[in-house]
């Protein structure tokens, strides 16, 4: 139990850190969230054409109200909470790795959800938005890191209990 919080509090130092310098801003974190509003605009313009994005902004064209997608909105401090989570515990480097990517893969779909129904919530209303924005969603993507992480620690002993020899005693080595 020490040892994951140790490795998972290092961990998540290590990458908040990491991310709030200028070149991983620049080259990593400002062009994903950039992505993200240009993925949303897509998905968006499937069903209403007058929506467009440019850099981090989500607009609707005929009223001209949007939203920006800011740094804390990208889902990137979410991803970074599950991938400490997955490297402190002990696995096989393989199923870390399967853990990370689909998990980060299933956060930022939720956040795509999330950033269109913001959209709309502040072409809608400011104080629904703000609720929103402030509280329900910053729960909910964070609801999802933690269940995204027991599901991956569920396959992970799964698999670790099948490869078992039959008759054999499950004992918990340190990675």
């Amino acid at each position: 139990m020490f040892r994951f919080l140790g490795i998972f509090t290092l961990v998540l130092l290590a990458l908040f850190l990491a991310e709030l310098t200028p070149p991983v801003q620049r080259m990593i974190v400002v062009p994903f969230t950039n992505f993200l509003a240009s993925a949303s605009a897509a998905i968006v313009h499937m069903v209403d054409s007058d929506v467009l994005s440019y850099g981090n902004v989500l607009q609707d064209m005929r009223s001209g109200r949007g939203i920006s997608v800011e740094a804390g909105c990208n889902g990137v401090e979410a991803c970074i909470m599950l991938a400490a989570a997955v490297f402190a515990y002990p696995a096989q480097l393989r199923a870390k790795m399967v853990g990370l990517l689909v998990g980060s893969v299933a956060i930022q779909l939720l956040n795509l959800v999330r950033i269109i129904s913001l959209f709309y919530l502040a072409q809608w209303s400011t104080q629904a938005f703000e609720f929103a924005h402030l509280y329900l969603w910053q729960a909910l993507i964070m609801l999802d890191v933690l269940v995204v992480w027991l599901v991956w620690l569920r396959w992970v002993t799964r698999r670790q209990f099948a490869a078992e020899p039959a008759g054999a005693v499950a004992v918990a080595v340190p990675a």
